[in-house]
């Protein structure tokens, strides 16, 4: 039988040998080493497990409820979000002088797959919080930064993003919410903002919504866009004038309310500089599209885990179905899919920790390239191992009785929210490629291409899209037809080169590379055969 790793393991194996956090972080002088990464993720997979993971199925169940204006959360989650904050899990990677303990940011990010594998719903609360600490942390004034941030780091407090608006959905330039200046320095916002994950709740006493607004002299589109913090409750202890005007029924993630916000005059403070509100929130989307991009591998990691258990004590034909060597696919693409994904995710927050802890300028342009492919590709695998999870179990996983249904409801909404994926793929190709003429991704391709021979015919071909791209980035229709297909090649290619360096570094994780390599590395190849297609596409649209 293979031997198979743990999720934990898997972190743990990223950090220290795959990018080496323990020499990083030593050599910045803030000395991390393998036994402490151990210890730490360990403690989380035990928070995850046993606080957050038991009562996941009955939060689905009981969902946020809104009455009256209050928004209530499951009965669960009031003492898993006080254990939460007991043991200082939101500001393990927040500035220690806002009272973070000051760990990689890739610490963070490993906890927090754990953490989203065990309540995906719960999840979303502390990583927007530490979303905003991102935010704030880098543009807030010393004073908004002493005001809000020792609350928001312990998780005392909460934050919101609040971007969103019913006729402004992914075209921000159409923002409407205004902020009309006040006498005492401060503003009055006044909009309605939609789609607001945990915008209101009673886990915390109070939350700093972050909100996009305009300014009455603003110039028009995105250029007028301001960055402003309106607290839910005053410093005087006065309720804000923001409120829930109600919450969605969705597919997924019942139990973390979606809210629709009403700003109705509400006291705000300006973050950043007038009119560069994008430059500040792009830092807490940046942030959470990573984040979104480990959820996809999360639910992964939950509905393999369900599966292989199933598929271990289900027999049918006189052996359990595990050897079943169409299951025995199944659940290998599963794991396989997911590793990969980990490892990715794990490569992008690396770049963040070179920034941060080492000042690497270049980490900065591979993360650019690395966070749509992250986001994009991630979560589009999360829906599709949720899928086969339900396969794995087969009647049994269409119904909610075994859990693998609600994995797949909730892994839904991640390739849609902080952006489509679709969105993910323009930003790639068109933002991130015609930026630099495709250095960055060329560089990429040449470090796939040095790790195993087994790679090269997929960097190649992807190197030929990158060519086909660029010589179209005159028909930006013709790029934007053809980029979820370059992204989704891109993601598969990356994938096997993870799985790659990881077994090189490591036998147990031969067999699962070997299998990637062979049975789903091809799909590169088919998802690049639709690239120079793109007037099939346009041709419907009479724009070809």
């Amino acid at each position: 039988m293979t031997q198979h790793t743990t999720p934990t393991e898997d972190l743990v194996f990223g950090l220290t040998r795959l990018f080496d956090l323990p020499g990083l972080s030593a050599a910045a002088g803030a000395p991390l080493g393998t036994q402490d990464i151990a210890a730490i993720l360990g403690e989380a997979e035990k928070f995850s497990r046993e606080v957050l993971f038991p009562g996941s199925r009955d939060a689905d169940k009981h969902g946020a409820v809104y009455e009256n204006g209050v928004v209530r959360l499951p009965p669960g989650y009031y003492p898993a979000y006080k254990g939460w904050v007991e043991a200082g899990w939101q500001g393990i990677s927040a500035p220690e002088q806002h009272g973070g303990q000051g760990l990689p940011p890739s610490m963070w990010v490993a906890v927090q797959e754990l953490v989203c594998a065990a309540d995906m719903s719960f999840s979303l609360c502390p990583l927007l919080t530490g979303g905003a600490i991102e935010a704030l942390t880098r543009f807030a004034t010393p004073e908004q930064a002493a005001a809000w941030l020792p609350k928001m780091v312990t998780g005392e407090w909460t934050g919101s993003m609040n971007l969103t608006e019913p006729q402004a959905g992914s075209d921000l330039s159409q923002v409407r919410t205004r902020a009309e200046p006040l006498p005492n320095g401060k503003y009055a916002l006044h909009g309605q903002k939609i789609y607001i994950s945990f915008g209101e709740h009673d886990l915390a006493p109070n939350t700093i919504h972050l909100v996009l607004a305009r300014l009455p002299d603003a110039p028009p589109g995105t250029r007028g866009i301001s960055l402003f913090a309106a607290p839910k409750v005053l410093p005087d202890g006065q309720r804000n004038a923001v409120r829930c005007g109600g919450i969605e029924r969705k597919l997924g993630i019942h139990a973390s309310p979606t809210c629709i916000m009403l700003f109705e005059g509400a006291e705000a403070e300006l973050v950043g500089e007038v009119n560069k509100g994008l430059n500040a929130m792009f830092a807490m989307m940046n942030d959470a599209r990573l984040n979104v991009g480990l959820q996809g591998v999360a639910m992964g990691a939950r509905a393999t885990e369900l599966a292989e258990a199933f598929a271990a004590q289900r027999i049918q034909g006189g052996q359990p179905i595990s050897r079943h060597p169409d299951v025995a696919r199944m659940l290998a693409e599963m794991r396989a899919i997911t590793l990969a994904g980990r490892l990715l995710v794990l490569e992008a927050a690396h770049c963040i920790d070179l920034g941060r802890l080492n000042h690497d300028s270049k980490a900065e342009n591979r993360l650019a390239l690395l966070i749509p492919i992250v986001k994009a590709w991630c979560t589009d695998r999360g829906v599709d191992v949720a899928s086969l999870g339900v396969q794995v179990h087969g009647g049994m996983g269409f119904v909610e009785d075994t859990g693998a249904a609600q994995i797949l409801r909730d892994s839904r909404i991640a390739p849609i929210y902080e952006g489509t994926n679709g969105i993910q793929a323009i930003d790639l190709v068109q933002r991130k490629l015609f930026r630099d003429g495709g250095a960055e991704m060329r560089a990429l391709l040449a470090e796939v291409r040095a790790t195993d021979p087994a790679l090269h015919a997929a960097a190649d071909a992807l190197s030929a899209a990158t060519d086909w791209m660029l010589a179209n980035a005159g028909r930006p229709d013709a790029a934007q037809a053809s980029a979820v297909a370059y992204l989704d090649a891109a993601g598969w290619l990356l994938g096997g080169w993870e799985l790659a360096r990881a077994a090189k570094l490591d036998a147990v994780y031969a067999p699962l590379a070997t299998f990637y390599l062979r049975r789903l590395l091809p799909r590169a190849a088919a998802r690049l055969a639709e690239i120079e297609a793109a007037d099939a596409v346009l041709d419907l649209l009479g724009a070809g």
